[in-house]
């Protein structure tokens, strides 16, 4: 005995996806802080990624890029055009010159010291479940990040797993 096929789309409701409204929460995120960030000439990268260094300068480009889930070559243009507004340094390691190493600026210091997002927090609605709305989304991302990690075993997508003769 065979099962009738499901219509198509019955019970699919964009509303019922969770990917959907994560997706459109980001795009609201980035409507709400262009203006404020606007103001000061950055874009929404630019910004997270002086965040991330005002939590520890010195940071190597490749550190930097997994904090913000960027890869060196989306991250070199926006450290580029950070560096000529006078916000970053970037420095070759001296102990390995393959490194560069990135921290704020005086100038990079005080726009971040100014918590340009503060504001974002009341637009929110959240009120006391912000921290926990916050926390919830971040282990959102880890499980699926952890989940979707090809296996260490595994031969990432297009490539031949080798196997060796003896």
């Amino acid at each position: 005995m065979s099962r009738s096929p499901k219509p198509a789309g019955k019970g699919r409701k964009l509303s019922n996806f969770l990917c959907f409204a994560v997706y459109s929460a980001n795009l609201a995120f980035g409507r709400a802080y262009k203006p404020i960030l606007d103001a000061v000439g950055l874009t929404y990268t630019q910004y997270i990624t002086m965040v991330a260094l005002s939590e520890q300068d010195e940071q190597t480009v490749s550190v930097l890029g997994e904090k913000l889930f960027l890869e060196s070559n989306t991250l070199t243009p926006i450290l580029k055009k950070l560096e000529q507004f006078g916000f970053i340094r970037r420095r070759r390691d001296p102990e390995d010159e393959r490194q560069v190493r990135v921290s704020l600026t005086p100038a990079g210091r005080r726009l971040i010291e100014k918590d340009l997002g503060e504001s974002l927090i009341d637009a929110t609605g959240l009120g006391e479940e912000f921290p926990v709305v916050q926390q919830t989304v971040s282990r959102l991302r880890d499980n699926l990040l952890r989940n979707t990690r090809p296996e260490k075993d595994e031969p990432a997508a297009g490539q031949q797993k080798q196997v060796r003769r003896k």
